[in-house]
């Protein structure tokens, strides 16, 4: 049987991660009934977990699916690094009645979820925060599945496709949430039109363009950029089917600035601006998963409490723009856009 292809999908729009809550099987299965690409993410869940959505979702619709991964990181960060950073936050736990938790590594189950990859085989998998060797690449492509790398500089771009994946998430600095890169400290910083043509000159791999993909407008300009569809995150984030928390919710729907920070998990994501980032991060280091598991019970009493100063509002730039509506009109409304804008773009250029 042959691998499923991105180029079959009947509109270019593949559902982001959305690790962390907004991730739903719900909403998964809406975006591919729409004709897109649902993801389902293995973020933060166990390798159990990730096998009842997936039973789910096929028992709900025969559609093409997704499963992304975390990328296990190389090595446990020096715990000289953070030290100072965890007694920084112990005020802000004291302020909201909670304890910190205790910074720990760990590999996120990478090889538990390798192996139900393999068993289970969706259709797709992605990958973040890195990619797997080329064995395993190899292993899940044996087992029919696509596999997709995201990259966020043209060098990450020529290492992913030297292990032989079959398609980019070219990840643009506007998009919300972590960046998919392995690194967590300092990288240069490429807006998603630019880095689309650099990586698209170094390789002929199918690319996932990612980053401020909120409207049709810009799903036009990543295809037109050399894209074959867009991962679409923050515009989904405030559809019913999505388990975004109430506070988010809010916040997505302001007009409020974004900033990439390290404060809350210790690898650089992009969130609305609150007073904890303002606080807390310039002082942040670059030490993931420790940081996120020092501050996860913060964020999780600050979502419980509504209070979103302590919580991390993942977004991209251009979160104003995502509207409260279902994710099967979200996709149709997207390609809709799209069709008139590259048909208004057309029409601009000479014949």
């Amino acid at each position: 049987m042959p691998k499923a292809a991105l180029e079959d999908l009947e509109v270019p729009v593949v559902l982001a991660p959305l690790a962390g809550g907004p991730a739903t099987v719900e909403l998964a299965l809406a975006v591919s009934e729409a004709g897109g690409l649902g993801f389902l993410a293995a973020g933060y869940k166990t390798a159990a977990a990730i096998r009842e959505e997936i039973e789910r979702l096929r028992q709900a619709s025969d559609k093409p699916f997704g499963v992304n991964l975390f990328t296990a990181p190389a090595e446990r960060t020096d715990p000289g690094s953070y030290a100072s950073y965890v007694e920084r936050l112990r005020a802000e736990a004291r302020r909201h009645r909670v304890e910190l938790g205790e910074p720990r590594f760990d590999d996120d189950q990478f090889t538990a979820k390798i192996e139900l990859l393999l068993e289970a085989r969706p259709p797709f998998a992605s990958f973040v925060f890195g990619w797997p060797s080329r064995a395993v690449v190899r292993d899940l492509q044996r087992a029919g599945i696509t596999v997709l790398a995201t990259v966020t500089t043209p060098e990450e771009a020529k290492a992913a496709a030297e292990t032989g994946v079959d398609a980019l998430v070219v990840q643009g600095y506007e998009a919300g949430g972590h960046r998919g890169s392995a690194v967590n400290g300092e990288q240069p910083s490429y807006g998603l039109i630019s880095l689309l043509a650099l990586v698209a000159e170094s390789t002929k791999l199918p690319l996932v363009a990612a980053g401020g993909v909120t409207s049709g407008r810009a799903l036009a300009a990543a295809l037109a950029a050399g894209a074959i569809a867009g991962q679409v995150g923050t515009a989904f984030l405030l559809c019913p089917e999505a388990g975004t928390a109430a506070v988010h919710r809010r916040a997505i729907a302001s007009n409020d600035p974004t900033a990439v920070t390290r404060a809350f998990t210790g690898k650089p994501a992009r969130g609305i601006v609150n007073r904890f980032i303002r606080d807390h991060g310039e002082a942040a280091p670059a030490a993931y998963p420790e940081i996120h598991y020092v501050t996860a019970p913060l964020r999780a009493a600050a979502r419980k409490a509504d209070d979103p100063e302590p919580v991390n509002l993942w977004a991209g730039q251009a979160h104003a723009l995502a509207r409260e509506e279902p994710a099967g009109e979200v996709v149709a409304r997207l390609a809709g856009e799209a069709r008139e804008a590259l048909a208004a773009a057309a029409s601009r250029v000479p014949g």
